[in-house]
């Protein structure tokens, strides 16, 4: 037991916490700006059933981490930035669900299942997943 690869990996799964939270906001308020033109706090708050406080603390920490812009009662809009990692959380979702239904996992489990390990899995991973998934679509 090397506990240096122990702390490593317990090390990359507390970065992945970390952006979790950014990434499922960025890629809710690029879902909702394309299904309905705009994205609201109250529209976050109601989908991640949370308050309104905890959607503006977290809506705070993307604005200063450059993901997101607003301004107080105005609609959320992603940066460059933001959209770019909404993009490449969705990739990863997709991959994700795609490969856990091709191994048969029925899709309401893949869908719930997909929104936690797109962000703890590696690129290196994904690649594989999608060469299973390459192989093994009928």
């Amino acid at each position: 037991d090397n506990p240096e690869l122990h702390a490593r990996r317990f090390g990359r799964v507390r970065e992945a916490h970390q952006t979790e939270t950014a990434e499922d906001y960025v890629e809710l308020i690029a879902d909702l700006i394309e299904r309905q033109g705009e994205a609201r706090v109250v529209d976050l708050s109601t989908r991640f059933g949370v308050s309104h406080a905890t959607v503006n603390k977290v809506i705070a920490r993307l604005n200063r981490e450059g993901l997101v812009s607003n301004r107080k009662y105005r609609s959320l809009f992603l940066t460059d930035e933001g959209r770019a990692l909404a993009v490449k959380c969705k990739e990863r979702h997709r991959i994700v669900l795609d490969f856990l239904q091709c191994i048969g996992v029925p899709e309401d489990i893949a869908e719930m299942d997909a929104e936690g390990v797109e962000h703890h899995v590696s690129d290196e991973t994904l690649t594989i997943f999608q060469s299973f998934i390459r192989k093994n679509k009928k």
